[in-house]
């Protein structure tokens, strides 16, 4: 068998591999770009008038886009809150450190129910404190603050702590089961209250959302290109070394 046959089916299958390993690579630019236009849309809509909350008829078509609109809505708050474990490393505000949101029950006026992020409490915080800072304000509310698309838990998450009532990821409709809202009554996001909203007393501390976007994308599509230079470099020296050997032999 001649040289050249020797490498048609190593050709092809490396062929085949670098046009994977290069459409891998070029997806992930695309992701980037989708990303940084997302990042820019969300820096703008952090710091634009709030809009109304969206309403049970556009609950089903809420995106990744809409993650912290900034919102408005008007109702009152009902008794009860539950709280989601978290920790400040550069709070906005002048308390830091491990701690929980407090999400309470907040009834619209129109009849549906959305869970609002009062803001922060530290862990240290004496039980009476913590007990008083989750009294939730009474009487019809205003309030705005960014719009949060629930969570999901994955196998890494801890379980609740259903003693104490402290979730480890913001699954808004497990927390609102917890307090006994009807699930078809419940926003599949919740609101984090903008700063204005912390009380004369500093508790919970409002205004505390991390706008943060994982975005590696970039690492993921110079890891492909990279994989895709490599499997060309090992092939051209494999081949070299069929067509050109070192060792032929002469009769």
């Amino acid at each position: 068998m001649g040289p050249i046959r020797k490498l048609l089916l190593p050709a092809a299958a490396a062929a085949a591999a670098l046009v994977i390993l290069l459409s891998l690579g070029f997806w992930q630019l695309d992701r980037l770009a989708w990303k940084e236009s997302l990042i820019a849309k969300v820096e703008e809509a952090v710091s634009a008038p709030a809009v109304e909350a969206p309403g049970p008829a556009e609950w089903g078509s809420l995106e990744e886009e809409d993650d912290y609109r900034h919102v408005r809505v008007t109702g009152s708050f009902l008794e009860d809150a539950v709280f989601y474990y978290t920790a400040l490393a550069d709070p906005a505000g002048p308390i830091g450190g491990p701690g929980v949101m407090v999400y309470a029950p907040f009834r619209t006026s129109d009849g549906w129910v959305v869970l609002v992020n009062r803001g922060f409490l530290p862990q240290a915080l004496a039980e009476d404190q913590r007990r008083a800072a989750t009294l939730p304000p009474e009487g019809r509310l205003e309030l705005t603050g960014l719009l949060r698309l629930s969570e999901k838990p994955n196998w890494t998450t801890p379980e609740p702590d259903m003693s104490d009532r402290i979730w480890f990821a913001r699954d808004t409709g497990a927390m609102g089961e917890a307090l006994g809202v009807e699930p078809a009554a419940l926003a599949p996001y919740s609101i984090d209250l903008d700063a204005e909203f912390t009380p004369s007393s500093g508790l919970p501390q409002a205004g505390e959302t991390i706008v943060r976007f994982k975005n590696d994308h970039l690492g993921y599509a110079l890891t492909w290109f990279g994989l895709a230079t490599t499997l060309v470099g090992v092939f051209l020296t494999y081949a070299a070394g069929i067509l050109w050997p070192r060792n032929r032999k002469t009769g």
